[in-house]
């Protein structure tokens, strides 16, 4: 269902403190991609509208890299969408629910992610508000969001027979469709 899987929470990477990912108690951290993080920018005159969505509306990130790691920066009072490391394979009894790490939330990062329903599949993309005003770091390849699994009977029409419009997705930043 999940790859790739780490089937255990790892604190520590090379001997660093990391944001934690893997299996944790009832749920799994995800990673996000140090491949694809985008912004969105105040363009004057515009209006971000979902069912025809302008691509400029949003630039890629630099990734950026120092002894703490490889991270993204989210400026100050902005929005950012990024994308999970790990690929999902939701079974048809499985629904998952996406929540913010309570380290982000506490720094005013807030995770805004929506589920990835029974017979979804690809890579999550993220989605991060900066409510604070200060900008903030994103780490790459460590946890960003954590998975929580609900289970019930098999869906009668599940994500992927519905042909949903957000099924497969690559490893990049996925924008609004209609």
């Amino acid at each position: 269902m999940i790859d790739p899987f780490e089937p255990t929470l790892v604190r520590r990477c090379e001997d660093k403190p990391v944001l934690s990912f893997g299996l944790s108690s009832y749920g799994y951290d995800i990673r996000l991609s140090p491949n694809d993080f985008r912004i969105f920018r105040h363009i004057p005159g515009t209006v971000v509208d979902p069912k025809n969505f302008n691509p400029a509306n949003v630039e890629r990130e630099d990734l950026k890299e120092d002894e703490h790691g490889r991270y993204f920066i989210l400026p100050a009072h902005s929005y950012g969408l990024g994308v999970a490391m790990e690929y999902l394979d939701v079974p048809d009894y499985i629904t998952v629910l996406c929540i913010g790490k309570s380290t982000y939330a506490r720094v005013g990062c807030i995770a805004n992610l929506t589920p990835a329903e029974a017979g979804w599949k690809g890579h999550l993309t993220l989605e991060f508000s900066n409510a604070s005003h200060a900008d903030i770091r994103i780490y790459a390849g460590e946890g960003v969001v954590q998975l929580l699994f609900f289970e019930g009977e098999p869906c009668k029409t599940t994500y992927a027979t519905r042909s949903g419009k957000y099924q497969n997705q690559r490893p990049e930043v996925t924008l609004p469709r209609v």
